[in-house]
């Protein structure tokens, strides 16, 4: 593998382990967010199929260049984020494709602003409730983006707020949440 197509931390997998709130890697700041997006099948089929083509990504306003199928380990894309005026390369770590959970894990390449890993789920529980799930460990790649970090927190922040929205399935006319 060329150092370019390298991931730029060396936690690959981190996102999987259920300790990443309170022992994170030495140096990253973790995240976990869940939130509600619908109840039933319809719902759940629909946010389990969007969020392996990237669907979180595009429906947070996120650009996404790659393959137009569904998520594989080892694919790479290139996302443009808002006004960013830079490709933000990544690669997808592993893909979960189980009856009650779907969803993956990207990484960082060189060139993106931040060096981490982040999974995006979508979760059916029990109940029939299907639920976003958002986990991530990161730090800024290089001084400038140290140097920028409240700003970086707060797009992040940004981010995944509108990730936990992406997927929302709109209720029936006339029913209630």
């Amino acid at each position: 593998m060329r150092s370019r197509d390298a991931f730029t931390y060396a936690e690959v997998g981190g996102t999987r382990r259920d300790d990443l709130l309170v022992r994170p890697p030495r140096g990253y700041r973790p995240i976990d967010r869940r939130a509600r997006i619908g109840d039933g099948a319809a719902a759940w089929h629909a946010a389990a199929d969007a969020v392996l083509r990237w669907g979180i990504q595009r429906r947070s306003g996120i650009r996404v260049a790659a393959a137009d199928r569904d998520l594989a380990a080892g694919d790479a894309a290139i996302l443009r984020i808002g006004r960013w005026p830079r490709d933000v390369p990544c690669r997808v770590v592993y893909v979960i494709d189980e009856p009650d959970v779907r969803g993956f894990a990207y990484g960082t390449l060189r060139g993106h602003p931040e060096r981490g890993e982040e999974v995006f789920l979508v979760e059916r529980d029990p109940d029939g409730s299907v639920w976003v799930h958002v986990r991530a460990f990161s730090r800024p790649a290089s001084w400038f983006f140290w140097a920028a970090y409240p700003l970086v927190r707060l797009m992040q922040h940004r981010y995944t707020e509108r990730y936990l929205r992406a997927l929302a399935c709109d209720p029936p006319a006339g029913a209630r949440r």
